[in-house]
């Protein structure tokens, strides 16, 4: 019988390391409680014993059972048996934030790429936050100008992990202004969700489905009924008309489906709807 695939925790960056810690809590409850065996991958930064050291601290309160940090310079690193290994022993597996363009850069089409899907499809939590969050789409948005109106020019893209297809996610998405920026994303692959996460927040992406945790709210863009664009059009740093798209805004106790592009308006009474028609 075929395992469900892991859970996807997908923060818009500086989560709370200090307090409550309701999002990295999370994250060692799914990965299996006192019985965690967390894995931190630094690679997005230029700091990796500061920051693995920051997250070892803060899983380790929180009482995993074992956490360890994993970082590789070059793509020789990423196909070495020992990394697959490290990959291989984890429950759960976070990325930290940085630059998403070094995380597609060194695993890229590496053996650590293969064994992290490999993981997923056999129920191991994948987490990222920030750069770490960006990385997990197909697509993924690499640069943009913030707090400005939609043009082709204030967004970058790059192809990302694919541990999440049809989407686009942009993060510190309210603290940076960066609607405009999604919106340039999402008019250039309508066929693909805007999904823009707050500091502090989180998806928990679970078969087709995603609920939110946290203190602030996921807004999601969504270009498949639109309506009217000038892109074939306008120029390079010209300003776009966007017509017929919607945008749902949804804070914690809300939730969305991948498939239907439907918003869950109230996510405990829908979760417990779809674990009776589960056993019925």
């Amino acid at each position: 019988m075929r395992r469900r695939s892991g859970p996807l925790v997908i923060i818009g960056g500086n989560e709370d390391k200090q307090g409550e810690c309701r999002i990295l809590r999370e994250v060692v409850r799914l990965g299996g409680g006192a019985d965690a065996r967390v894995l931190v991958i630094t690679v997005a930064t230029e700091l990796p014993i500061e920051v693995g050291m920051d997250y070892v601290e803060v899983f380790t309160r929180l009482g995993a059972r074992d956490v360890r940090t994993f970082d590789v310079s070059d793509r020789r690193a990423a196909n070495r048996d020992s990394a697959v290994e490290m990959i291989r022993e984890a429950t759960c597996i976070f990325f930290t934030g940085g630059d998403q363009m070094r995380i597609t850069k060194l695993l890229g089409g590496t053996r650590i790429d293969a064994v992290l899907h490999d993981a997923l499809g056999q129920g191991v939590v994948l987490a990222g936050t920030s750069a770490g969050a960006s990385m997990m789409s197909s697509t993924m948005i690499v640069e943009g100008e913030p707090k400005t109106n939609p043009r082709i020019s204030v967004v970058q893209m790059a192809p990302g992990m694919e541990f999440l297809d049809g989407v686009v996610i942009d993060q510190h998405f309210a603290q940076r202004g960066r609607l405009g920026r999604l919106l340039s994303a999402v008019s250039q692959y309508p066929h693909h969700l805007g999904l823009g996460i707050d500091e502090d927040t989180a998806i928990i992406v679970e078969d087709q489905a995603f609920r939110v945790l946290g203190r602030g709210a996921v807004s999601v863009v969504d270009a498949g009924m639109l309506t009217h664009s000038n892109l074939d059009s306008v120029r390079y740093d010209e300003s776009l008309a966007l017509c017929g798209i919607k945008l749902h805004i949804l804070p914690e106790g809300y939730g969305f489906h991948l498939r239907t592009r439907e918003p869950i308006v109230h996510w405990d009474q829908w979760q417990a709807n779809q674990s009776k028609e589960l056993t019925e």
